[in-house]
């Protein structure tokens, strides 16, 4: 089944269409919004236009998504870490390293193809082709919890409570550098990067989409802060790119962080020699914790999932025998806090 999306450009006037999209329909490549230009699956103003024809304020732009190619999407027996499973919902603690949703050219290995397998092949049209039941998602490199429905009634409960901001989902990451607050909250609008079309940066007054981070320190030290962060808007690598832009990267980010030798050039001397040794492979950010009322009962739900192991290595080294106790200490004031 395909999607239509109705667009209207209020921002970015002057920017190629195949560009613009990209910012406005975050679920496409630019090579795929180009191939659709070609197909005629977009208009603007009810005309077919070229990628590179520049947009204009009030420009009305439809949409029509084509279905995925789903036959090819098989069921794999994927192991999963299932935390909850009900006949609605299931909420997943994936590892880092698993794609959430397939796209051309990786239709295997995903949490989709997991779920399939796992739920069964009812799970395909929950919430339209394309979707299998995934609500949200996180980075490839992120791990930690999310929720998936499995019925349709289910997924529109959750997605509609997503967008009302009432699925809470609180993150722990380890960044470089020291924070000089104990909390504190970045709103900054996000967009595509000109330069880089793949990354997303902080954009310019008036563009970009609205988003907002807040964090907050559980412990620091040597040139490392461990934060408890909270999201009010779920834009594409909002967290990394917010706390880039700030000065203080999540460690090992390969897009928006620092590289080793910079990285070790920030923490303490006695540090270094053992953080290089654990140096992980991917971004340290990991879901921690997710709340929502069951889309079937409204029964208040809360979960938490513990740093895998490639992030507590790190913790170990910097902060043993305290970092435990002290994201123990941010989830109860978080649980106290509603």
């Amino acid at each position: 089944m395909a999607t239509t999306l109705q667009l209207t450009v209020t921002d970015n006037p002057g920017l190629r269409l195949d560009r613009w999209l990209t910012d406005h329909a975050p679920d496409r490549t630019r090579s795929q919004i180009q191939h659709d230009l070609e197909a005629g699956h977009i208009t603007v103003n009810g005309a077919a236009e070229p990628a590179r024809y520049k947009v204009h304020e009030g420009d009305a732009i439809t949409y029509t998504i084509p279905a995925p190619d789903t036959e090819r999407l098989k069921p794999e027996s994927i192991p999963l870490t299932i935390v909850h499973e009900d006949e609605h919902v299931v909420v997943i603690n994936k590892p880092a390293g698993m794609v959430v949703h397939p796209a051309p050219g990786h239709l295997g290995g995903t949490l989709a193809n997991a779920l399939l397998a796992h739920c069964g092949p009812e799970l395909a049209g929950v919430g339209g082709e394309g979707r299998w039941g995934i609500v949200h998602r996180l980075d490839a490199q992120t791990s930690g919890l999310m929720v998936a429905a499995r019925t349709q009634l289910a997924y529109r409960a959750l997605t509609a409570a997503l967008a009302r901001r009432e699925i809470s989902r609180r993150y722990v990451a380890i960044v470089i550098g020291t924070m000089h607050q104990d909390s504190g909250s970045i709103d900054r609008p996000l967009g595509r990067r000109v330069s880089d079309r793949k990354k997303i940066g902080i954009a310019k007054e008036g563009q970009g989409r609205p988003s907002q981070t807040d964090w907050r320190v559980i412990v620091q030290d040597h040139g490392l802060a461990l934060l408890g962060l909270t999201l009010h808007t779920g834009r594409t690598h909002q967290i990394r790119v917010h706390l880039e832009s700030i000065g203080r990267p999540i460690l090992s980010d390969p897009d928006y962080g620092w590289t080793l030798p910079r990285t070790l050039a920030a923490v303490t001397p006695k540090l270094r020699p053992q953080l290089s040794a654990v140096w992980p492979g991917r971004q340290m950010l990991h879901a921690a914790r997710l709340s929502f009322n069951h889309p079937a009962t409204s029964e208040p739900l809360l979960f938490t999932a513990p740093p895998p192991e490639d992030m507590t290595a790190v913790l170990d080294l910097v902060w043993p025998n305290l970092w435990q106790p002290a994201i123990e200490k941010w989830l109860k004031k978080l649980k106290s806090e509603g």
